[in-house]
């Protein structure tokens, strides 16, 4: 029996936050401020990488990569989340609101794949130092950035097109600040078994493959520092890897969070909660520690700043 007052062409309202005007105020102020600072050190990496002759390394170029999905990716989701907190409800189109799943989940899977070609470059360069150039030429860096970008374009298309079969009746709020997987099916009048199988299925395919590689490369890279003698030895092949290990550990303590686990567990307030720290916080924290963690980075800012005052 078909659902009553079923509609596959509408309108969803993203309810957003529920709170009162002075703290939405303030939290305008901060997402805001977080947001634009994320674009300017980031576009500050991108830059300073293509301009910098030394900066022209395998790890650089990957940083440039990771930079430009971090732009885009906080972008796809914090104006509307910014246009929520000055409205009580915000208004997405049906193909508005797959369109920003769909560039939600590609970011996602993009990052997933690049933290793991990222840690396979941090164990080549301090596992196999001879031959990391050899290895890690400019052709091979091109391809690992291309399978990371079309895997990332391929990936959310099963999940999208199954989504957008759905049929949504009465109830066309969606109780979150963006269009995300659970809120969207849960409003689905209609059988969401190929969806949620789909989904959740590429999840724990995609997310716990590219964990384990990860995990695979820093077990070798730890058990190669321990075994260097002298205590300045390790700390300088340490400070190489600092940063990429620090991003991955924030970044899937989240992810697994939100997505590897039963739906039963589920808590929308919570996951909204969580999805302010993946979609804002972290996005911030990213270009900052590996501006902290890498001199390469800071060499290049004291230069440039010095080059600025001196014209």
């Amino acid at each position: 029996m078909e659902p009553q007052n079923s509609s596959r062409a509408t309108d969803f309202i993203l309810l957003g936050f529920h709170m009162s005007s002075d703290l939405r105020t303030l939290m305008f102020i901060l997402i805001l401020d977080s947001y634009l600072i994320t674009l300017i050190a980031n576009l500050l990496i991108i830059t300073l990488v293509w301009t910098n002759s030394k900066l022209q390394m395998p790890m650089y170029y990957f940083l440039t990569h990771f930079s430009l999905l971090e732009i885009g990716y906080t972008t796809v989701i914090i104006p509307k989340m910014l246009e929520g907190l000055l409205a009580d409800n915000v208004i997405i189109s049906r193909y508005g609101c797959l369109t920003q799943f769909y560039f939600v989940f590609f970011s996602g899977s993009v990052e997933n794949v690049l933290l793991a070609i990222m840690g396979y470059d941090r164990y080549l360069a301090i596992c196999r130092p001879l031959h990391y150039l050899s290895i890690m030429t400019p052709s091979f860096c091109w391809k690992l950035a291309f399978v990371s970008w079309i895997s990332g374009c391929l990936i959310p298309i099963m999940p999208t097109i199954w989504i957008s079969k759905l049929e949504f009746c009465d109830n066309r709020m969606i109780d979150h600040f963006f269009c995300d997987f659970g809120p969207i099916v849960k409003l689905s009048c209609s059988d969401t078994t190929l969806a949620i199988w789909t989904f959740f299925g590429q999840s724990c395919v995609l997310i716990p493959n590219c964990c384990i590689m990860i995990i695979i490369s820093y077990t070798f890279i730890i058990s190669r520092i321990l075994n260097i003698p002298s205590t300045s030895g390790r700390r300088k092949a340490f400070s190489t890897c600092a940063s990429h290990f620090t991003v991955v550990s924030i970044f899937y303590a989240t992810i697994l969070f939100m997505y590897v686990r039963p739906s039963a567990s589920n808590t929308y307030y919570g996951d909204k909660i969580i999805s302010v720290f993946y979609s804002v916080v972290t996005p911030l924290l990213n270009p900052i520690i590996y501006s902290l963690r890498n001199t390469g980075i800071q060499e290049a800012v004291r230069n440039k700043i010095k080059k600025l005052l001196l014209h």
